[in-house]
């Protein structure tokens, strides 16, 4: 075991665990954030994207140990009011259906408009490609995604 200060949605969090320990598992189960979800355990899925230092990483497979002084954004911590663009446009296109991957696709989303505030369809696709949708609602996410480019 191992004492750990992260840097979670702008606050200062303190945690005891193994330092291989999956940063997904720390949220999760030692911090009580629960909107990033565990889906394959592979870093396949998307399910579990949370932003490190603004960029899209999936913390299923991110031990703790390497996490430092990144700051760590989850879906908690993407907007106060959940009013981020994002959030909005998901809402206005009623993208969620079962919801399960909608933190991820969110997360990703977000990370691409930070990145690429007016993406063409073949960025979106390429930067959305590895999260998974289980209802297939991808056109949706793509429309919500240029909507939500429009409104930065």
């Amino acid at each position: 075991m191992a004492t750990f200060t992260l840097n979670i949605n702008g606050s200062s969090m303190q945690v005891e665990v193994d330092p291989n320990t999956p940063i997904l598992w720390v949220l999760r189960d030692h911090l009580s954030l629960v909107g990033t979800k565990f889906g394959c355990g592979m870093a396949q899925c998307g399910a579990c994207t949370i932003h490190l230092d603004g960029a899209a990483i999936r913390s299923c497979s991110l031990p703790v140990s390497s996490v430092g002084s990144s700051e760590i954004t989850t879906i908690e911590g993407l907007a106060e009011k959940a009013d981020h663009p994002v959030q909005l446009a998901w809402i206005e296109h009623d993208v969620p259906q079962c919801g399960y991957c909608q933190a991820g696709q969110i997360m990703s989303a977000a990370a691409l408009l930070r990145e690429n505030p007016s993406p063409t369809d073949e960025e979106i696709e390429s930067a959305m490609q590895g999260n998974l949708c289980r209802c297939g609602t991808y056109l949706r996410i793509k429309a919500a995604i240029k909507t939500a480019s429009q409104n930065l």
